[in-house]
């Protein structure tokens, strides 16, 4: 017996990892979870089919390109976003890193290790993956690596 729905489970995990209220823009149906069957810990996220998320052992998730453009819909999900300049979104789509000096915006909910996605001007989801500075930092540095890109859009 589970004492939430699979939807309810999702929206505590994406509001605690990325915001209160970013829960909002997911849809009310169509969740498949799938769990570690030595653990029961929750490992994949599938909606509609698709895959939304992979949840590591710490509990962090690490978004798909389907699931950063799902929460891409609320207004506060842009807080965990890093918006690149357009010279540099076509080498993004193809899962190359975000340097520094391409950034012209971060949220404020960027830290160290966390998990973001990456937009171009229009906030249109470019890729996904994982901080290496604080947000702050990402705008004021000239040079190194901001975010270690998984996946782009292409890929």
């Amino acid at each position: 017996m589970t004492l939430h729905s699979d939807r309810r489970q999702v929206a505590l995990m994406v509001d605690y990892l990325f915001g209160k209220g970013v829960s909002r823009a997911l849809p009310k149906s169509g969740y498949r979870l799938f769990r570690s069957r030595r653990s029961g810990r929750v490992k994949l996220i599938h909606l509609d089919g698709r895959l939304f998320a992979t949840v590591k052992p710490n509990g962090a998730m690490a978004l798909s390109v389907f699931g950063a453009q799902t929460l891409s819909r609320s207004p506060r999900f842009k807080d965990s976003c890093v918006q690149v300049s357009d010279d540099v979104s076509r080498f993004v789509r193809g899962g190359r890193s975000v340097f520094c000096k391409f950034v012209t915006w971060s949220g404020k909910n960027i830290y160290p290790k966390s998990e973001v996605a990456v937009v171009d001007g229009n906030w249109k989801v470019l890729g996904v993956g994982m901080a290496v500075l604080n947000g702050a930092h990402m705008e004021q540095f000239k040079s190194g690596t901001a975010v270690k890109v998984r996946s782009g859009v292409a890929a």
